[in-house]
């Protein structure tokens, strides 16, 4: 926006606001006009995205007929998915339209689930739903509200980066990035496991667990086939739109996109911790472990701690809001910022306290620069458990409880390397009393590996005592951390 020179600047105008940073109300910036032209300056930059829409529409329009589809119920979805793609994209051309990417958003979502809903029988529908779900969902969303400067400009309340009272902030790219590369990981792996499921290839590879067919035996149980799709692809479209909303937003979003972090958070915890859950309940409830499956539970426990951080800091802005007076549900979907610079706890950090190497961010990212040594000896406690049944001859109920709780203790204790997960290592204390009282009245125990329960479950209640060096600060979370 040009200045005017030698005029008085306009009401309202706050001429101490920092550079770059122009205020969000378009009575602020000169009336409606001017509110119009950013929008349309904001959109212009944007405008190859709705092309692009555009095209992806009438080639999901087409796809019926070009690869064969076997499934009228297939064909019809793509047709009409493909039609509304494409007429929404012609509307979003209009700035004052532009609210029709949502419906392109949407219409991607429904095409990730789409093959696994009506079970398509063709491997080309699959995988061309897929891709171009997530293609229109990063055209239509994920592209537009990159941060940029006409975007800065038009959508963001000026404010600080890193959370008042943190040593860090919790939403930079490197924050993210370990987070969304693990999603990726675990989207390739359940999108080979799906296609097993859905028919496309006729073996699941397994390396280790019963002869090679462990993979198989899990996927083909009737555990499996009590899901009305295909868990595998489920799981798939989990953690595409994890690594999709991953993206989202810029490196303030804990306050200027507190619903997006809510939305992430939602699909990495407590989802992650279900599926964590599923997965350890395979050798119970199956009869065999999926070497394949192990892997996308180790990259989703990994995921879990790295997010609550963003979470916390998100949490901590919308009651800082709530306590100023500001609307709750308002600052959920659109953000903002404190007037307060104290209102989540804590003071400012100083620029030494914030600077850190690209090496030591993803690091840290990850927990791995101050893990306690008792959380990695509860872990190796757990891991211990779960071989007792083949090295202790522990069988039938007993055997069965050592591997869930055992997997369990893993699990809780992994999560707890996070400083601000540390409290969660008390879920391990629950776990030491059942596995020193279960051999006793489980069936399948004998005296060894009664006492050997005994001596585990102490050793993990005082491991778990411990909370380990704290180094960095999270506002007011960090007096819940005991």
């Amino acid at each position: 926006m040009e200045s005017n020179h030698g005029q008085a600047a306009p009401r309202g105008h706050d001429t101490h606001a920092p550079q770059g940073e122009i205020p969000t109300h378009h009575s602020e910036v000169g009336g409606e006009h001017d509110h119009a032209t950013m929008m349309r300056d904001m959109l212009a930059q944007w405008v190859w995205r709705d092309f692009a829409n555009i095209i992806l529409g009438l080639w999901l329009l087409t796809a019926p007929f070009t690869f064969g589809y076997r499934s009228a119920a297939m064909t019809w979805s793509d047709i009409i998915s493909g039609a509304i793609i494409a007429l929404l994209g012609v509307m979003t051309l209009w700035p004052r339209l532009d609210l029709a990417r949502w419906g392109i958003c949407f219409t991607g979502l429904w095409l990730l689930f789409a093959p696994l809903v009506f079970w398509s029988p063709d491997a080309a529908g699959y995988a061309n739903d897929t891709l171009i779900g997530a293609l229109v969902i990063a055209f239509s969303v994920l592209i537009p509200m990159m941060p940029g400067k006409a975007h800065h400009k038009l959508m963001t309340t000026p404010g600080p980066q890193i959370p008042p009272g943190w040593s860090y902030n919790p939403s930079t790219w490197l924050q993210r990035g370990p987070i969304i590369a693990l999603a990726l990981v675990g989207f390739f792996i359940s999108r080979y496991l799906a296609a097993y499921q859905l028919g496309y290839i006729n073996h699941a590879w397994d390396p280790f667990f019963a002869g090679g067919e462990g993979t198989r035996k899990v996927l083909d149980s009737e555990v499996s086939k009590m899901f009305p799709i295909s868990d595998a692809g489920l799981g798939a479209a989990a953690y595409l739109i994890e690594a999709l909303s991953g993206f989202m937003g810029g490196r303030d979003r804990w306050r200027t996109m507190p619903w997006m972090v809510a939305m992430f958070g939602a699909l990495v915890i407590p989802l992650g911790i279900v599926s964590i859950v599923l997965i350890i309940l395979q050798p119970v409830a199956v009869g065999a472990w999926c070497m394949l499956c192990l892997i996308t539970a180790a990259a989703m426990l990994v995921m879990i701690s790295p997010a609550l951080d963003e979470v916390i800091a998100m949490l901590q802005f919308l009651l800082g809001a709530r306590r100023e007076g500001k609307p709750l549900w308002r600052t959920f979907w659109l953000g903002g910022t404190l007037d307060s610079g104290n209102a989540t706890g804590g003071g400012a950090m100083k620029p030494s306290d914030r600077s850190r190497s690209a090496a030591s961010e993803v690091i840290r990212a990850m927990n791995l620069d101050n893990v306690p040594w008792n959380m990695i000896a509860s872990a190796a406690l757990g891991v211990w458990l779960m071989f007792t049944p083949s090295v202790l001859g522990v069988s039938d109920a007993a055997a069965h409880s050592h591997h869930v709780v055992g997997a369990l203790i893993v699990t809780w204790s992994v999560i707890a390397f996070g400083e601000v997960a540390r409290s969660v290592r008390f879920l391990n204390v629950v776990m030491a009393l059942w596995v020193a009282a279960a051999p006793w009245f489980l069936s399948g125990a004998g005296a060894g590996a009664r006492w050997n329960a005994i001596i585990v479950g102490a050793a993990l209640i005082l491991l778990s005592l411990r909370r380990g060096e704290v180094r960095e600060r999270y506002g007011s979370w960090n007096r819940y951390m005991v």
